[in-house]
């Protein structure tokens, strides 16, 4: 592939702009500057760098993020910042976006690609994809709130009711609990309807991925999609 297709796939402007970064000696692969745009290269195993920062070529980008209380999910956020501003400016123009959404105060692991069928197979509902959420509740839980929600209870406006698939207590308030639905504010519900409420709520896992223990909160970093499903 040309490196001016390259750097444009990859987000960097457009055709024009792309074509000025190479010709200005903004670009370098293998330690070496190339300043012809129509240089062809391998894009498999390709690193190429731009004003000294490594970038690999994905043709999809799958990004996992360690999300910070604070920020929005959705490109026109309304009261807070979008959690796209933690992402450099390509990722960005490469239209990345959440998959699935977490609230405002919600922290943890936050999937973002521009992989359509990669969003669809984690978020369709008939995919039953599991999501791990470490939660905290504002009193403390008891045994008969574990077991009303692993058989199930019924939330405001749904015909059924929806259960956790898992449940590991950490302490008297703090417990895991994994559910493969997607419903709006579903854990917080759940747990509001055993008669508690949730006063953190942090992801730790989605899908097979869990989130690593050096990904600190508003860092990100390029993840493959057999890691995930």
């Amino acid at each position: 592939m040309r490196l001016e297709q390259i750097l444009f796939t990859q987000g960097f402007g457009t055709r024009h702009e792309c074509k000025g970064l190479i010709v200005n000696g903004h670009v370098t692969i293998n330690q070496t500057v190339v300043e012809d745009p129509k240089s062809d290269f391998d894009v498999n195993g390709l690193i190429f760098s731009v004003d000294g920062v490594n970038w690999p070529y994905v043709e999809k980008a799958i990004i996992a993020m360690n999300k910070p209380a604070g920020y929005e999910c959705s490109r026109k956020p309304l009261h807070h910042p979008s959690v796209l501003s933690l992402l450099p400016a390509p990722l960005r123009n490469r239209g990345v976006q959440p998959v699935g959404r977490l609230d405002e105060d919600t922290t943890g692991l936050l999937i973002l690609t521009d992989d359509g069928a990669l969003i669809h197979r984690l978020t369709h509902p008939k995919k039953h994809v599991s999501k791990i959420y470490r939660v905290t509740a504002k009193h403390a839980m008891t045994q008969e709130m574990f077991r009303r929600l692993l058989e199930g209870v019924m939330l405001d406006g749904e015909r059924e009711k929806v259960a956790a698939d898992d449940l590991v207590q950490i302490d008297d308030h703090v417990f895991e609990m994994q559910i493969t639905q997607g419903k709006y504010h579903q854990v917080k519900r759940m747990v509001a309807a055993v008669g508690n409420r949730v006063s953190a709520l942090h992801r730790v896992a989605l899908g097979n991925y869990h989130l690593p223990d050096d990904l600190t909160a508003s860092k990100w970093r390029f993840i493959r999609r057999e890691e995930l499903i």
